[in-house]
């Protein structure tokens, strides 16, 4: 099962990262904006991901993905299971999230992929 230490080490990886608490939540950013949430007790990760495909993401795999808190619906914001997924997947959602919020330039330093 994937941890929030999982989650923590893909993420610290990625340029730019930070480490912060909000209200009890352990979120990663680049800058102020926030692009990976664990919920308090790390059985879910909220990340960032197009609004637009939200509802396609959340209705082909509803048993993985689900919609965040009311809150933040007006966001482009989703929320995944931590015990659904495994380490490639972890990977993946995490660096999608961080490559919406980070600067283009970032996206093709060394040991980056560009897209």
């Amino acid at each position: 099962m994937i941890t929030g230490d999982d989650v923590r080490r893909v993420a610290m990886a990625l340029p730019r990262t930070e480490e912060r608490i909000v209200r009890d939540r352990v979120t990663f950013r680049v800058g102020r904006i926030v692009y990976v949430a664990l919920s308090p007790d790390e059985t879910s990760m909220g990340f960032a991901f197009p609004k637009e495909e939200r509802a396609a993401l959340i209705a082909a795999e509803p048993g993985k993905f689900h919609l965040p808190r009311p809150s933040d619906e007006r966001y482009n914001w989703v929320q995944v299971w931590l015990g659904a997924i495994d380490g490639p997947e972890t990977r993946e959602l995490v660096e999608e999230a961080w490559r919406m919020v980070a600067p283009k330039r970032l996206h093709s330093l060394p040991g980056r992929q560009a897209t």
